[in-house]
């Protein structure tokens, strides 16, 4: 307890700290100070909202309880309301929807007998029409922020306004207004930037402008605006301004930008926020991402139990799992995995992620008329959108399927334009990926000066990220070009190399059907390819190709 006469000092020490935006400071300060006196209504809050931004949310609550009470108390019926609605609106943030539902019901209460027109009201509109965006009724959810920013422009209220814009912004944006939401979401952010709002205003809203560019695969803008406000955020060293999904979405930014370690360090911070004070849907799609970096990184053991508890959360583990499993060579796993999750995806926003893998694991599994199908929804979804993302993805697809159809020429325009467009996107792993599959592409045109130099450089980006199974997979590819490998140079996937491997042991076409899970007149499409890109004639000829290439170990 402080000593006699302390008390006035430590709240003068606390609102001091707090204007200098020291807030771990100011928290200890006033919450000294309080135990000496009961702190009025006006430190109340100082020390609420400190303790929110060091990351302290439930003595945060307990403070903001003890404000809304001294509001009630001293007869201000209108803050009364504010602090119900903040208590509520925090606890919904936080996936408390009962308590937080509770809290916004008194603050509608209040607000009523707060007289018409009053802030709060303007605030009670925000609820809702969340509740409205999320269900898909962007034209209610448009209705409702267009009355709360003109509530917010009658109180002068830079906080409600940006809010009302934010909300409207991603209304239009499920309107299809695109560039229009956009719009309002950037000019949302540079009231952030500017320090126009709230420290709380400021996390809600960066963390909903990034989580909307995740799902307009707008991850330029995410990363730039990011990037603005990371030195506010670095000047203030006790701030804990991303909670849950908002530490997810920066954990894929950070991934997508090769900064893996950090991204790791994110997506772990959200399993812990996610478990206060139960456990939030975020868990899963954290746990999900940390399987994710595993998997890149080549820690399948990680990847694996991190993927099973992302699933028992409820995050459905796919695509990962089913690439895991094609970096552990169960091919014919992969591919029925990732045709499952195609096939049950419902998510608009998650589907091109589950198309590209799709793509990838299709090629290998040799069913080059799926893997085909998928990229021309790639395609479709590029165009509607025109994200730089999308439209690396699908010129990727585009380009890996061209070449597997022997279309060399063709598919080298598509992975050119896929390489450029990653690396305009800062994406060193993705652009990495186009590298390996363009050195390929040259080596078929019979570029090898310029096929060594692409492998170089993913190999570089590779080892600098750490990403083991993908440089493992360049290191075959380089082997089997040392060893003679013109099955490389040939162009034949890998279920085409274990086509022919069979095919060489003399079984027919019904047998390797039956060892390989894939139907007859599957396989003899495959066999139709083999002949095609090795200008072979018959099976006998194929036969003799493998064993002079080491594709098949003699008989003993």
């Amino acid at each position: 307890m402080p000593e006699p006469g302390a008390g006035a000092d430590l709240l003068a020490m606390g609102r001091e700290a707090f204007l200098r935006e020291q807030w771990a400071d100011a928290y200890a300060r006033l919450t000294e100070a309080d135990q000496g006196q009961s702190l009025g209504l006006d430190d109340l809050e100082l020390a609420a909202l400190a303790a929110y931004l060091v990351g302290l949310d439930e003595a945060s609550v307990d403070l903001q309880t003890r404000a809304y009470a001294e509001a009630l108390r001293g007869g201000d019926v209108d803050r009364a309301a504010r602090r119900a609605f903040w208590l509520g609106f925090g606890l919904l943030y936080r996936g408390e929807r009962v308590r937080g539902g509770g809290w916004l019901a008194r603050a509608a209460r209040l607000a009523h007998e707060a007289g018409p027109e009053s802030l709060v009201h303007g605030y009670l509109l925000v609820p809702p029409a969340l509740v409205d965006h999320e269900a898909g009724d962007f034209e209610a959810a448009s209705v409702a922020f267009r009355e709360a920013a003109r509530v917010a422009a009658k109180h002068g209220d830079a906080d409600l306004e940006t809010i009302a814009r934010l909300g409207l912004g991603d209304a239009l944006i499920g309107l299809g207004q695109i560039p229009h939401g956009v719009g309002l979401l950037d000019e949302a952010m540079v009231a952030v930037t500017a320090g126009e709002v709230s420290p709380i205003v400021m996390g809600i809203v960066y963390c909903a402008v990034i989580e909307t560019c995740q799902r307009i695969f707008d991850l330029g803008r995410a990363h730039e605006w990011t990037a603005a406000l990371a030195g506010w955020c670095d000047a203030h060293p006790d701030l804990v301004p991303y909670r849950g999904a908002c530490l997810v979405y920066r954990a894929d930014l950070m991934t997508l930008h090769g900064a893996w370690p950090e991204a790791l360090a994110e997506a772990r911070r959200a399993s812990d926020a996610s478990q206060r004070p139960s456990v939030d849907p975020v868990s899963g799609e954290a746990a999900y991402r940390r399987a994710e970096l595993h998997r890149l990184r080549g820690e399948a053991t990680e990847a694996e139990e991190a993927y099973r508890h992302a699933n028992r959360l409820g995050r459905t583990p796919q695509p990962g799992l089913a690439l895991l499993r094609l970096d552990q060579g169960r091919v014919a796993v992969a591919a029925s995995a990732i045709r499952r999750a195609v096939d049950g995806s419902t998510d608009v926003a998650a589907r091109p992620r589950l198309l590209d893998a799709f793509v990838e694991i299709s090629l290998a599994a040799g069913d080059v008329a799926a893997a085909g199908a998928a990229a021309d929804e790639l395609a479709t979804l590029a165009g509607e959108l025109d994200a730089p993302v999308l439209v690396a993805l699908a010129a990727r697809a585009e380009g890996a399927v061209l070449l597997a159809e022997g279309e060399v020429k063709s598919g080298l325009d598509e992975l050119q334009r896929a390489l450029a467009a990653w690396q305009a996107v800062e994406a060193p792993y993705e652009a990495a990926r186009v590298r390996v599959l363009v050195a390929q592409a040259c080596y078929r045109l019979g570029d090898d000066d310029t096929a060594d130099l692409e492998l170089d450089a993913a190999d570089r980006a590779f080892r600098d990220l750490g990403a083991a199974p993908a440089r493992r997979r360049l290191e075959a590819l380089r082997d089997g070009r040392a060893s003679g490998g013109r099955a490389n140079a040939g162009g034949l996937t890998p279920r085409e190399l274990e086509v022919l491997r069979q095919l060489a042991s003399g079984k027919t076409n019904r047998a390797i059907a039956t060892d390989l899970v894939i139907s007859e007149k599957t396989v003899a499409r495959h066999v139709a390819n083999i002949f095609t890109k090795l200008d072979l004639s018959s099976r006998s000829a194929a036969t003799a190709y493998a064993y002079e290439h080491d594709l098949v170990a003699p008989a003993t």
